[in-house]
């Protein structure tokens, strides 16, 4: 690997983290933010749905954009406009200024995100390098989540919650600066090539609706009219995408790149697998500052084990099982181990012993560091170089999809059941304890469902016997 690929690689993976960096350490501040700036309760969620609408919305449009005009550019112009938003974010005085900055560092991350894994797949062709490079790109994630948490309560006690935007500030200007030695330029196929408005209007519009109806889905219910009636309007609005991607000369979307088992497949495991993880990344937490009391440092502290596990696989081992085995097989173990995991946490008890309940569950959980690298893997392997933008916009689109509705649907069971418990006289610690396990317990099935599609859908990409023996000599 050259030397010119490794920098590339590195720049791609600081956004990457500077991206989950933002997500994890905003939520550890909002109470900080909320008393600083004027927060109604209600207003505070905007926090993190400014960000979200935009980031899931945009995912596909861009990366298809990047495939027109160019990654690099799409790829610079996402991380400027984060860093100068993430500026104004830490400037901001009152709600309405910093859900604006929220907003427009959605809209960065977007542009950015949606084109990584298309520039990756086109530096490294060959591969085990392809593996080997997915692998490191997905350690970042795993260190950008528990750093994130424990640097959001350092930084907010130490200085105050600014910092947590101002952080943003030296990487992201690193990051523009690397990129535009190290990345390659491309020209993109031209906007003849997909220039669909119409079709770019329409999916960008269905999915920032459809994130935004389930990301309130535990404020008004699954049934109320709210509900139905934006999500009704979404499925629409995204229907009729589809249908105009099928009969424009020139769609946004062929769907030529859904006609690949492992693409199609890769997609919906995805949607699967991290709407069942959700259940650990945040309930888990929630459960050991409200029932165990646990505080925000300990809580960040507590759970590096299984950051630092996913970490060490997915830099370490997936590369190597994958070029072994193939990334279906890594895939499924990697599943099997999620599924225990989750079984583990549906008993957990209600004075759960760190060391005896939660430590196991942190180590098992290292399976996600097989199962997103060969995600991201599967996901990229059956699109064409020119279609490589819009694979990863879909394969980020669909990741930011899976995350929204596990909250919407994980959370609002575990609410529900707590409450049910609760009226049945049950203590705080008990009940929700009890809405935690349901949660659990559905989140092992969304895995399962997950194995389902890996065992029925996916196949190993067609590779030479050749290409084979290389892959497991480099791994």
């Amino acid at each position: 690997m050259s030397n010119s690929r490794w920098t590339a690689l590195g720049v791609l993976s600081a956004a990457g983290l500077m991206t989950i960096l933002d997500g994890s350490i905003v939520t550890v501040a909002m109470p900080a933010i909320q008393q600083d700036v004027g927060f109604t309760p209600a207003g505070l969620s905007w926090m993190v749905n400014a960000y979200l609408i935009p980031f899931g919305g945009l995912l596909l449009l861009a990366g298809r954009l990047g495939d027109l005009l160019g990654r690099r550019a799409m790829f610079l112009a996402g991380n400027v406009i984060f860093t100068l938003a993430s500026v104004l974010a830490g400037f901001a005085t009152g709600p309405g200024l910093l859900i604006a900055a929220r907003f427009l560092q959605g809209v960065g991350s977007a542009l950015a995100a949606a084109v990584v894994l298309g520039i990756l797949v086109t530096l490294f062709t060959d591969p085990a390098e392809r593996a080997k490079a997915i692998a490191i790109f997905s350690f970042t994630g795993a260190v950008g989540a528990s750093l994130g948490q424990v640097l959001g309560g350092v930084l907010t006690d130490a200085l105050s919650w600014p910092w947590i935007f101002f952080i943003n500030v030296p990487i992201g200007v690193a990051t523009v600066a690397l990129a535009l030695v190290a990345l390659p330029r491309d020209r993109g196929t031209g906007r003849s090539a997909g220039a669909d408005v119409l079709g770019a209007v329409l999916v960008t519009a269905g999915l920032m609706l459809g994130i935004y109806t389930v990301v309130k889905v535990e404020q008004y219910g699954w049934l109320a009219a709210h509900t139905l009636g934006l999500g009704a309007v979404s499925v629409a609005l995204l229907t009729a995408f589809v249908i105009r991607q099928a009969t424009a000369a020139t769609p946004l979307m062929p769907l030529r790149i859904l006609r690949s088992r492992n693409v199609a497949g890769a997609n919906l495991a995805q949607m699967l697998a991290l709407s069942g993880m959700f259940a650990f990344q945040v309930l888990v937490a929630l459960h050991m500052q409200k029932v165990l009391g646990y505080g925000a440092l300990e809580t960040g502290l507590a759970m590096l084990p299984a950051a630092v596990s996913i970490g060490v696989i997915s830099l370490f081992v997936s590369a190597r099982l994958t070029a072994r085995f193939g990334a279906r097989t890594v895939l499924l173990a990697g599943l099997l181990l999620l599924i225990a995991a989750m079984g583990l946490l549906s008993r957990i008890p209600v004075r759960a012993g760190y060391v005896t309940d939660l430590l196991p569950v942190m180590l098992l959980i290292s399976g996600g560091g097989l199962v997103l690298p060969a995600l991201a893997n599967l996901g990229m392997s059956g699109a064409r170089e020119s279609d490589a933008g819009l694979a990863s916009g879909l394969f980020n689109t669909t990741q930011q999809v899976g995350m929204a509705i596990g909250v919407a649907v994980l959370a609002t069971l575990a609410a529900g059941r707590t409450e049910h418990l609760l009226a049945a006289g049950q203590d705080q610690a008990s009940a929700l304890t009890g809405g935690y396990r349901l949660a659990f317990t559905v989140s092992a099935g969304l895995l399962a469902a997950a194995f389902l599609v890996g065992v029925l859908v996916l196949r190993r990409p067609a590779t030479t016997p050749a290409a084979d023996r290389e892959a497991a000599t480099a791994a």
